[in-house]
């Protein structure tokens, strides 16, 4: 009997040492470093700035991550990426936590767990001034359109309040402005703080007298599920932020990061996009000679005798060539850590684009060595040639002269599609001019600089690889 009563009361000790298994925050520890991943384009929450002469992502968002890493005892470290893919990291071990502004929906809470509110919001309706007559209700929205950012709290509150009315989601906050300064929509959703710092800084656009019936939201910590100790955790700090009233402080801090400086637009971000440009450039290259290695070995492998070669390289490229870059990258990146490989946001965007420009390079290079007559091969092969001897020698030489522009122009597309990267939070050019529009409050201006240097580099490009054909041409002649 004693055996069975001191089984029965070890029982629901086991049960409860179970249940406070917590993956997430052994590795946390482990690792001794705390990600966070959020979307820096969301003044005041977070976006950049430049704080003791270097560019740093700074809001009352990263106060909250530094006070939960802090007490947690471990580093912090943030992961910039695209808001609309901070689930899919989440998810897939990329971060730990996300803390952007997020609020605990019942589709989010399906995939993910959420905190205490650290923050509850009123959102607001913002329209051009010249509609202040005319868009005073939620029903006058009837049969317009209202932008908001997609996979947020705002475009569900557009989709249930507003169903009369066209949401048009866009993937960041400076868009959703722009298309309204555009006239492209009559009305825009966003969060009280970040709604603030736009109305402050455009004459032309002004809140709305309309009001949502569930306008007050909650921002809260998102987490993996099934994270008892890290849960716990959290909300120790949340609930320390909320009892000593830190976030107030918070608030403060970040609007000092917020104020306008004599600085020109030029000098004050020229060091994002130098960065940009730097990154978008590395990004080509690397897509571009990998993507041509894996290209000559795909293209040899359709000139292939052997049909199941021919088969797998032809399954290769008419898959590649049919899904879009976009779900490419994601597979890439996400997929990796699904298999349980750590693969960096740069590597990923690496490997995206070599696996993409492989494809497209695989079919220039076959047209190539096909458009060789045939006849030279079989010359060749009578001067005492065999196949590999012939092609190096003879084939190739001739192949490589034609397909250069077409190589020259895949180079050039390269170089404008890994702006697709950005969504992942590679800092090319396009994630850093979301950057400048975040921190800057324009939401135009960043895309007339960012476009001006696509295309000085896609210019000069092609200006090079003109010369290098001339100059192949001559030779020829010669």
């Amino acid at each position: 009997m004693s055996l069975l009563l001191l089984a029965s009361q070890l029982m629901p000790l086991a049960h409860v040492e179970a249940a406070a298994k917590d993956p997430s925050y052994d590795r946390i520890v482990e690792r001794g470093s705390l990600v966070v991943g959020l979307s820096p384009d969301y003044a005041p929450y977070e976006f950049y700035a430049e704080v003791d002469g270097q560019q740093k992502i700074v809001g009352f968002d990263i106060s909250v991550a530094e006070k939960i890493a802090e007490d947690l005892g471990v580093e912090l470290r943030i992961e910039p990426m695209g808001f609309d893919a901070l689930l899919g990291a989440l998810q897939t071990g990329k971060i730990d936590l996300i803390i952007s502004g997020m609020s605990p929906t019942p589709e989010r809470l399906k995939e993910v767990s959420f905190s205490k509110s650290y923050m509850t919001i009123e959102q607001k309706l913002l329209i051009r001034k010249e509609n202040k007559e005319s868009l005073t209700s939620i029903a006058d929205f009837d049969g317009l359109s209202v932008a908001v950012q997609k996979q947020s709290t705002q475009e569900e509150l557009a989709l249930s309040e507003m169903p009369n009315a066209t949401a048009v989601s866009l993937q960041k906050i400076p868009d959703v402005i722009l298309n309204l300064k555009n006239k492209k929509v009559e009305g825009a959703i966003l969060e009280g703080p970040v709604a603030k710092g736009y109305v402050d800084r455009h004459d032309d656009i002004i809140y709305s007298d309309a009001s949502f019936e569930d306008a007050n939201k909650d921002v809260a910590v998102a987490f993996s599920k099934n994270a008892p100790i890290l849960e716990e955790k959290i909300n120790a700090s949340i609930t320390e932020i909320i009892e000593n009233n830190l976030l107030e402080g918070y608030q403060e801090e970040a609007n000092t990061y917020l104020i306008e400086d004599e600085t020109g637009f030029l000098k004050k971000y020229l060091p994002f996009y130098i960065s940009g440009a730097g990154y978008t450039i590395f990004l080509a290259l690397i897509g571009v000679l990998f993507g041509t290695l894996l290209g000559g070995l795909l293209a040899f492998m359709k000139l292939a005798k052997n049909k199941l070669i021919r088969v797998l390289a032809t399954i290769y490229i008419e898959y590649v060539r049919g899904t879009p870059l976009l779900v490419q990258i994601f597979i890439v990146y996400f997929g990796t850590g699904i298999l349980g490989f750590e693969v960096s946001r740069l590597a990923a965007g690496c490997i995206a684009l070599s696996i993409n420009s492989g494809a497209y390079v695989a079919e220039i290079i076959r047209a190539g060595v096909n458009g060789v007559n045939r006849g030279q091969l079989e010359a060749a092969r009578s001067l005492g040639m065999n196949q590999t001897q012939a092609m190096r020698h003879i084939i190739l030489p001739q192949a490589i002269k034609n397909i250069l522009p077409a190589l020259g122009n895949e180079f050039v597309t390269v170089i404008k599609e890994s702006s697709v990267v950005s969504v992942i939070g590679v800092s090319e050019l396009i994630f850093q001019a979301g950057n400048v529009q975040g921190a800057s409050f324009k939401p135009f201006l960043p895309y007339v600089v960012v476009s001006l240097i696509y295309f000085a580099l896609t210019f000069s490009l092609s200006r090079l690889l003109g010369v290098a054909e001339r100059r192949m041409n001559t030779s020829d002649r010669n």
